[in-house]
């Protein structure tokens, strides 16, 4: 192999129009985090390259250095997560995924295998849900799961302000800070968005839980649990995030 090549594990995150056959695409990989590469010729009905430059695919990549960019010389495909592209909810939700990991990630990452690895097991237990709940858990885990790794990380323990353990009451929630106030405290602090303690032990149990298990706290949650859980998740992202989210944008332009 020259050693101007290299090669590495990588999962399609977002594509550009370079000229009338090339694609710029953005992928996050095992090895050196946030990539990117030409895809020569790629929107050419012959392309050796083809539906392998879609989004939300693994490939195994063969890469050469450039002067300002990489160039796509091979791509083996791992997992196309084809039952994703059948379900629209599926679509979304794993976008919303990957737009995280490209709004967080960088290059030569030094957490990428870590990062690769949760993005690749959560899009595939996306892709394997069989119904939107299950879509919702898994979701709900890789953001509490990025974010702890991302160094982001929520305290759903213990009050922000005092360090008391809140344990069966009702807490206050604060984006700003990144974790629970009690109501001692939040009388300094004026915040209006309450947790309800199932709510946080609910999300607590998700951070400590592999997506190939399940809870019994997952067994009993509800469609309107998990989408509480994950719009507070998603605007704690989206404020710690210097890129806005374009999600459903990404949406309106598939459907």
């Amino acid at each position: 192999m020259s050693k101007s090549a290299f090669v590495t594990d990588a999962i399609n995150l977002k594509s550009y129009n370079l000229s009338e056959a090339d694609k710029i695409i953005v992928m996050y990989s095992r090895e050196h985090g946030l990539i990117k590469g030409v895809a020569k010729g790629v929107k050419k009905p012959k392309s050796k390259l083809g539906a392998r430059m879609d989004l939300l695919v693994a490939n195994k990549l063969m890469l050469y250095h450039g002067k300002n960019l990489n160039t796509i010389s091979q791509a083996e495909a791992l997992n196309t997560f084809n039952k994703t592209r059948k379900d629209m909810d599926k679509i979304f939700y794993s976008m919303y995924i990957s737009e995280v990991v490209h709004n967080f990630g960088v290059e030569e990452d030094p957490c990428s295998a870590d990062i690769f690895d949760l993005l690749y097991e959560a899009l595939q237990t996306v892709s394997e849900a069989d119904n939107k709940i299950n879509v919702l858990i898994a979701v709900l885990k890789f953001q509490l799961k990025m974010m702890r790794i991302s160094g982001f990380s929520l305290e759903l323990d213990k009050c922000l302000c005092c360090g008391k353990p809140i344990e069966e009451e009702n807490m206050m929630f604060s984006e700003k800070l990144g974790g629970i106030i009690c109501k001692d405290c939040n009388e300094h602090y004026g915040l209006n968005k309450v947790m309800h303690y199932k709510l946080r032990d609910f999300l607590s149990v998700l951070a400590n839980t592999e997506f190939d298990e399940t809870s019994e706290y997952e067994q009993k949650s509800t469609e309107k649990i998990c989408m509480v859980c994950f719009e507070l998740l998603k605007s704690y992202i989206n404020s710690h995030s210097a890129k806005k989210f374009k999600s459903s944008a990404i949406l309106q332009e598939i459907a």
